[in-house]
């Protein structure tokens, strides 16, 4: 899942990955923008497939730095907007979006189109920025 924060507070994240990609390089874009002390919101216009599975050492390796950041994964992260132009594909992600919000401890959105996500984005930026100066 290559991150990408060069448009912080927008991360933008990727399910399209090389066979032989570094998690720990998602893991030091993350904890960079994590040390800025800002909150951001991550983004993806493809979400993950349902052949998209992780080793027992990726999930175990994830767990364990999920654990180590989870103050900051929280307070810093939004939410995580996800572009699925198909109503029906939206639809079965729903359900989806709880246990996510669970595990990874931030909301997970659902939007039909990048304008809309960009909207979405900006209104959670702007509602904490806002609540940080009242």
């Amino acid at each position: 899942m290559p991150l990408d924060n060069t448009n912080f507070p927008l991360v933008w994240m990727s399910y399209e990955e090389a066979p032989d990609h570094d998690h720990d390089e998602d893991f030091e874009v993350l904890e960079a923008s994590f040390k800025r002390g800002v909150p951001f919101v991550i983004l993806t216009d493809n979400a993950p497939t349902e052949d998209h599975e992780h080793s027992h050492e990726e999930k175990k390796r994830t767990a364990l730095w999920m654990k180590k950041h989870k103050a900051e994964l929280r307070t810093l992260v939004l939410a995580m907007i996800v572009i699925e132009p198909n109503a029906a594909k939206r639809l079965a992600m729903k359900p989806f979006g709880v246990a996510f919000a669970k595990f990874w401890g931030y909301p997970l959105r659902l939007t039909s189109s990048r304008e809309e996500a960009m909207e979405i984005a900006g209104k959670l930026l702007s509602e904490r920025a806002g609540s940080a100066t009242d």
